[in-house]
């Protein structure tokens, strides 16, 4: 789960990281009382979307009276935002955040996160800190220093200034350097983390360090061990098939292909759409409806794969355990029934009840395809992907 700029800099304050004075306002009026608040001439009014990339797209104003803060919100709120990062999305501006600016001699990058290979939180931090980062990063890799925390020790000091030489720090920074990943390792294990991130990591005049920018994403399975964190969050933000799919318990996420996959079970989706893409399709979406679903939750996950304009094709692909095959053809009967079916519907159905569920689309009298393996379903859902759609049958 995302949180806005607003609330990862709170959680930074909270733990005692340097971030500018800043306040946060969702109306022309409060930003004007926000900035006086904040104090100064002149003030950074950031728009809080959860994509990188706003100062490129418009998203960050610099503004030098409290007139120009006036205008500035007004340019921002209630008006949509698409970055270079937004998926090609409009994210809704409903908040911005009037920041006091701050000047900084030299732009770094520092940011946790979890290394899956090495099974340990990782930190990594660049002197090629501020907007063109990630192409940085796909230029010279090897200028990204990292450091692994093991578990039983923490984050060590002899590694924080191991990345403060490296980066060419001064020595007077080394020190607050490992007070500030200090911080973001205990808020990463406190808020059950999977990326904090500072872009940039400012130093400043005295040689000081300051988070300028924070990007905070929690890991969404533990939730529910921080209420607190859970209500931070901010659907507007979100696909809105994706919002959908969490309220009903299922795992979806939107891709770009044209092949719409529902299967049960995360790695049956993987070898689905593995298989899709090697016989030449390009998958659509996510969906896993999990290993105890209903016909009900069936039918929304078949009506939240129609929803999706560029779907040409769907693959269903059960492989029945726990749930059963006669539930599966429960739930597409059921989402044909209430949405007309516009697309080729190819159906692989394996395991418990298989038969019955086989039998009972075959009685429906629903278009569709039936594959006996997962190969000759992935041929045939790619074919029909390519056929054009007679809207007449």
């Amino acid at each position: 789960m995302n949180l806005h700029e607003y609330q990862a800099k709170a959680l930074f304050r909270d733990y005692g990281i340097p971030v500018p004075e800043s306040r946060v306002a969702d109306s022309v009026d409060s930003a004007v009382a926000a900035a006086a608040a904040v104090g100064g001439t002149q003030w950074m009014i950031k728009a809080q979307v959860h994509a990188g990339g706003r100062g490129k797209a418009g998203g960050v104003i610099h503004c030098t009276t409290l007139d120009e803060v006036r205008n500035a919100a007004g340019q921002l709120l209630g008006r949509p935002l698409v970055t270079a990062q937004s998926g090609g999305r409009a994210l809704p501006v409903e908040r911005v955040l009037i920041e006091a600016p701050a000047s900084a001699t030299q732009e770094f990058y520092l940011a946790m996160l979890v290394d899956r290979a090495a099974e340990r939180v990782m930190l990594i931090a660049s002197r090629a800190g501020g907007g063109d980062v990630e192409a940085a990063a796909a230029a010279k890799p090897a200028a990204f220093e990292r450091v692994w925390v093991h578990p039983a020790t923490g984050l060590r000091a002899w590694q924080s200034r191991h990345l403060g030489y490296r980066l060419g720090l001064p020595a007077a920074t080394l020190k607050p350097l490992h007070q500030i990943t200090q911080a973001l390792y205990r808020l990463f294990i406190d808020k059950d983390a999977s990326l904090l991130e500072i872009n940039p990591l400012a130093l400043g005049a005295g040689d000081q360090l300051l988070a300028l920018d924070a990007k905070v994403v929690l890991d969404a399975n533990a939730l529910y061990r921080h209420p607190d964190l859970q209500a931070l969050r901010d659907r507007s933000q979100e696909d809105e098939r994706e919002a959908r799919a969490d309220k009903q318990g299922l795992s979806y996420v939107s891709l770009d292909g044209n092949i719409g996959c529902m299967v049960n079970g995360a790695g049956l989706a993987m070898a689905t759409m593995d298989l899709v893409q090697r016989h030449g399709g390009k998958p659509a979406n996510f969906l896993d409806v999990g290993g105890n679903t209903t016909a009900e939750r069936v039918a929304e996950a078949f009506q939240l794969i129609l929803s999706d304009a560029k779907v040409g094709a769907i693959l269903v692909n059960i492989f029945g355990g726990i749930v059963r095959c006669d539930l599966i053809a429960e739930g597409i009967i059921q989402a044909v029934a209430r949405t007309a079916l516009r697309v080729p519907l190819v159906v692989r159905l394996a395991g418990t009840n298989a038969e019955q569920g086989l039998a009972m689309l075959a009685q429906s009298g629903l278009a569709l395809e039936t594959a006996s393996d997962l190969a000759e379903a992935a041929d045939r859902v790619v074919a029909a992907a390519t056929r054009p759609i007679n809207l007449d049958t």
